[in-house]
């Protein structure tokens, strides 16, 4: 493959690169942090209320910089977000933010590493395209729905194997809803922790009455795949 080409298909993620370091080099990602938040709460809080519209809108902007870039703190985001707009507005602002970030990392590894990965595996390729084309979606929502499964993972790998990009972001815009609305439920009720000089314990996502709907849910996920599995070889 051409130099010249190679460079024009990878340039999104020589930006996103560029852009990781900036982020870490300039200590933007210490914001990402309880500490940050328990800091800056009094002042975000009131540039809430004096600019909503403004202020959901920076929100969701750095939602999908912290995806794309698939920066750390991303639990603390969106605790602010149940924190600043409440658990279904900024369940609602989250899941936007993080679907157009995983949508955009998404899109510039396909275009920067697809082609590489097609070239040195197009047999294995050509063989799970198609499970990809028609459960792909689903398999995606199982990894959505479980909350242990590291999100840049599930943003980068089905890129690499050629899955559809509408299933993918219609996988992901759905799979993250439940784990959204639990994240930004908790985060409504930060600011007596906060007040308090306590710390958020994100243990209680790991515990059985959180965790297993959310297994719950992604077994269901599956079990639409095998369906169409079953009803397709009938």
């Amino acid at each position: 493959m051409p130099l010249r080409v190679t460079l024009r298909r990878a340039w999104p993620l020589l930006l996103i690169a560029a852009l990781i370091l900036l982020a870490w080099a300039s200590g933007a990602t210490r914001l990402l942090s309880f500490e940050a938040l328990a800091e800056h709460r009094a002042a975000l809080a009131a540039w809430v209320a004096a600019r909503p519209v403004a202020a959901a809108a920076a929100y969701v902007g750095a939602y999908v910089v912290v995806v794309a870039l698939s920066l750390p703190g991303g639990a603390v985001m969106t605790l602010a977000g149940g924190l600043l707009f409440g658990p279904w507005v900024g369940a609602a602002l989250t899941v936007a933010g993080a679907t157009v970030g995983a949508c955009l990392l998404f899109l510039a590894a396909r275009s920067a590493l697809a082609p590489l990965v097609a070239g040195r595996a197009a047999g294995l390729l050509d063989r799970v395209r198609p499970g990809l084309e028609r459960d792909g979606f689903f398999y995606l929502l199982t990894l959505r729905l479980i909350p242990v499964v590291p999100f840049w993972l599930a943003n980068l790998a089905p890129a690499l194997v050629g899955m559809p990009f509408g299933a993918y972001a219609a996988a992901t815009a759905i799979g993250i809803i439940p784990g959204t609305v639990v994240f930004a439920g908790i985060g409504a009720g930060l600011g007596e922790v906060f007040a308090s000089g306590g710390r958020p314990d994100l243990g209680v996502i790991l515990s059985p009455s959180i965790l297993l709907p959310l297994l719950g849910l992604a077994g269901l996920s599956l079990l639409g795949a095998w369906w169409r599995n079953r009803t397709r070889d009938a």
